[in-house]
């Protein structure tokens, strides 16, 4: 107990020298340091004290006073000794913070001791149970992190994006602003996997999610999307702005698969952007956000990947689909090499079809 440390607040060095006495017989000699205002009990931090008692009436305020204070700097559990026997000062002073109260009648001076006692082991267990919740929420938050981050590239999973999609699309809506959505597909990453082993694909979708974090902002949202498809979302960005992002996440992803690969060709992407346009609503929902950004990754895919489409309102995304997924089946399933990055291109008009394709096929 010799670490304990007690401050004792008392104007009166008379009974200031009796308390410390009782205090200190029980708790050991150096335990209480004692002063006789306020002014002196604020000259020292409170935080660094186990327990403090107050009396209620001194020459510069009151022990209200010195309670307020100290509540206003730390959590150190503070008792009111004072002769006030009077009902509603010790219901006010337990409503602002006081832990006990104590009245200086017949023998108190020997019920101090077991009232410190008392409140040293309440406020140890309110301790423990605050690091207890701590701890608790820390976990939990590590579970959700866990819960909706995707373990290999470091970015969201599908499921914590779908959450995230309409809360933005929502916000997009009432405050009038552009939302843009990135589809990018990793070209040739089926082949690519077989051929050079899933090590080796692993750590390409890894660097991918790497390239794709460091050219978002922090507003910016990324997910994995399945496979070796992403998705990104840019709150407050126009198509403009979001193929700009999208072409510097391209560029430096062909350059960085490149050294990883040790070889001049590096891996390229097909990447489809769509937008929430102001004054020109393209789409009526988020799912329809992210269909006009994945009709645009089939344009890619069709017009030979690596490249950017931006999907028009005047688009139909299923018109898209069904060419791309025409496109696919006549695909070569050899690893492409690499070439030359074209420009951004804007999807040309297409006629719609009636026919709606109901599910994705894979894209090499």
């Amino acid at each position: 107990m010799n670490s304990l440390r007690l401050l004792i607040i008392e104007d009166d060095p008379d009974q200031r020298e009796l308390i410390r006495e009782q205090v200190e017989d029980r708790f050991g000699r150096g335990t209480v340091v004692g002063v006789g205002t306020r002014k002196e009990a604020l000259s020292h931090d409170a935080a660094k004290f186990d327990l403090i008692l107050t009396d209620y009436n001194l020459p510069d305020g009151t022990g209200m006073d010195v309670l307020s204070d100290i509540r206003s700097r730390c959590t150190t559990p503070v008792i009111m000794v004072t002769g006030e026997n009077v009902g509603h000062i010790a219901a006010e002073a337990i409503r602002k913070g006081a832990t006990d109260y104590v009245v200086k009648v017949g023998d108190y001076l020997f019920t101090i001791p077991l009232v410190i006692e008392k409140n040293l082991t309440v406020a140890a267990l309110i301790k423990e149970k605050e690091e207890l919740r701590r701890q608790l929420e820390e976990k939990n938050a590590q579970l959700e992190q866990m819960a909706a981050t995707d373990p290999l590239t470091g970015l969201y999973n599908r499921r914590h994006f779908a959450r995230v999609l309409e809360q933005l699309f929502a916000e997009t809506q009432r405050y009038d602003k552009d939302l843009s959505c990135v589809m990018i597909d990793v070209d040739g990453f089926k082949q690519l996997n077989d051929t050079l082993h899933h090590q080796t694909g692993d750590q390409i979708l890894a660097m991918a999610g790497r390239v794709i974090t460091a050219n978002l902002r922090r507003m910016d949202v990324a997910a994995r999307y399945g496979g070796d498809e992403f998705v990104l979302l840019l709150p407050q960005a126009s198509t403009e702005e979001a193929s700009l992002a999208a072409q510097r996440i391209r560029e430096e992803f062909f350059t960085a698969s490149a050294a990883l690969l040790k070889r001049k060709e590096g891996v390229t992407m097909s990447i489809g952007v769509a937008a929430l346009r102001q004054g020109n609503k393209c789409a009526a929902s988020a799912e329809q956000l992210v269909a006009n950004a994945d009709a645009a990754l089939y344009k890619s895919k069709q017009d030979g990947r690596n490249r950017i489409s931006v999907a028009g309102c005047e688009e139909s995304p299923e018109a898209l689909a069904a060419a791309a997924a025409a496109a696919d089946a006549d695909d070569e399933r050899t690893v492409p090499a690499a070439v030359p990055i074209p420009p951004v291109t804007a999807d040309a008009p297409r006629e719609r079809t009636k026919k709606k394709t109901t599910t994705r096929r894979s894209r090499a």
